[in-house]
């Protein structure tokens, strides 16, 4: 508990996610013990005995909590980040079998209509993108599948991470790694935020601690970012070309989209 509290507090951390807390049982004591400030507000999913088991911990100065709810295997919170940005942290801890993980993905997707503001679900995933975020561990295809479907279908994008390739490593034998761990974002977040995620050095834990922070250093324009899922919607061309026709451009002719010279 101490390295816990040392690292929220060498890292001034705001919000911190925990999975698999293995305790049937929190109190504001045992968080107290994690969290170096008195600036706290909790929220807890008990474990099964010792499997599972979530906790979730905030800065009422940074985070106003309107609504939450929870599972076995998640915690979802709609707060408002200090001064004015409405969103959705979600703590996850998913299934360790395939087929509990597709039904979760679904509970997901269907509870995304509720709270409606941007999300950003973070922790456990219990799945891999693609083979080359496994290594010594068995395929899965099926799994694969339905965790991209997933992310599509909530339109979130995968944070890239820096410092490590991969988060959980089976701590006795040391041969298999894989990268189950990670941030997931609606584009308002992004758009909002200049976010970076890095992979902390394991230390109490099989698992990496992820530490997402924003950077403000200036990199100059964000890149654009198109969705391809957006081409679907009935509206799309229209939608476009409005936009398009309404808007006013400065600049020379290039820039504003004129037809090719010949």
């Amino acid at each position: 508990m101490r390295k816990v509290r040392g690292i929220i507090k060498d890292r001034n951390i705001d919000f911190v996610c925990f999975q698999e807390t293995k305790r049937s049982a929190i109190s504001s004591l045992f968080v107290q013990s994690l969290w170096p400030y008195e600036d706290m507000e909790f929220m807890v999913v008990d474990s099964i005995g010792r499997a599972g088991g979530l906790l979730c911990i905030w800065k009422l100065s940074v985070f106003y909590l309107s609504q939450c709810c929870s599972t076995s295997h998640c915690i979802i919170l709609s707060v408002t980040l200090l001064p004015n940005f409405e969103c959705v942290l979600v703590n996850i801890h998913a299934p360790s079998e395939v087929n509990e993980r597709g039904k979760f993905w679904k509970v997901l997707h269907r509870l995304k209509t509720v709270f409606c503001d941007p999300w950003c679900l973070v922790g456990d995933f219990n799945e891999i993108r693609s083979i080359g975020e496994r290594r010594g561990c068995s395929r899965r295809d099926k799994g694969m599948k339905e965790f991209n479907q997933f992310i599509d279908n909530l339109e979130l994008i995968d944070l890239p991470m820096m410092g490590r390739q991969f988060t959980w490593c089976n701590a006795i034998e040391g041969d298999r790694w894989s990268r189950i761990d990670r941030v997931l974002l609606s584009t308002e977040w992004m758009e909002r935020y200049n976010l970076k995620l890095w992979g902390l050095e394991r230390s109490v834990s099989d698992h990496c601690p992820l530490l997402l922070v924003e950077d403000g250093r200036d990199w100059g324009p964000r890149p654009f970012r198109f969705l391809n899922a957006w081409t679907l919607h009935p509206n799309f061309g229209s939608i476009v070309k409005k936009a398009w026709n309404v808007s006013a451009f400065s600049g020379w002719a290039g820039s504003r989209g004129g037809a090719p010279c010949h």
